[in-house]
């Protein structure tokens, strides 16, 4: 599969979130909302265009392949899996630290025995030249990915709705271009810069809308030291 045909069945997760968030937690879908999901997707297609192998993303609209299909069942579990985290985090009332730390203990369990019965571990999948440039890259990655970012989207759950968070990744393979920009001296175009700008309207629409409806938790005002109550 292509990249292009990836990051296009993984923005269906917002969709995808917000039909399990109707059925968990009862919340529905406004016009507004329908318009800042329209409008958001609309500005992710620019960027999606840019990808490679983009020529290559309505071929064989008839059907869809076996990786097609794994990857469209991978976006329908990670958006339900935020609606489970949102339920633990939220209604359980367990830390996020504690959700994610057991999901990815267990979650890289199943992954290391499907690597065993799947790759090549004979006698082991990285070799002894390469064992300090993987140690450092996962070391780096388990941190910013586990440690820093899912722990994160735990806490905003907390808040926000599991359709608001899932739609922010629109803006991933835009934030993805800014960092190759950054880091490979990559040039940004126009269509990345009018791409953020549509997404996040769309961002702010749905924003709107389910602080409306109240779905979205207010930060309490802190009491000033005046109106606090003497003891």
């Amino acid at each position: 599969m292509t990249a292009a045909k990836t990051c296009f069945f993984y923005s269906l997760c917002p969709f995808f979130s917000a039909f399990f968030s109707y059925l968990h937690f009862g919340e529905k879908m406004n016009a507004r909302k329908w318009l800042g999901m329209g409008v958001g997707f609309a500005g992710f297609i620019p960027v999606l265009a840019m990808q490679k192998g983009a020529s290559e993303l309505l071929s064989g609209v008839s059907f869809l392949s076996w990786p097609e299909l794994s990857m469209l069942a991978a976006a329908i579990c990670t958006s339900y899996g935020w609606i489970l985290l949102r339920v633990l985090v939220k209604d359980q009332a367990i830390s996020p630290l504690m959700a994610n730390g057991a999901s990815m203990l267990i979650g890289g369990l199943f992954a290391l025995t499907h690597s065993f019965l799947i790759d090549d571990w004979a006698p082991f999948p990285v070799t002894a030249q390469n064992a300090s440039a993987f140690v450092q890259g996962t070391l780096a990655m388990t941190f910013i990915s586990n440690v820093l970012c899912y722990n994160l989207y735990g806490y905003i759950l907390k808040r926000f709705t599991a359709t608001f968070v899932s739609f922010m990744g629109l803006l991933s393979p835009i934030f993805a271009s800014f960092n190759s920009w950054i880091f490979l001296d990559e040039p940004v175009s126009m269509i990345i810069l009018a791409s953020t700008g549509i997404v996040s309207t769309g961002l702010w629409l749905i924003y709107s809308a389910e602080l409306r409806q109240g779905y979205i938790i207010k930060k309490q005002p802190q009491p000033s030291k005046a109106e606090a109550p003497s003891l």
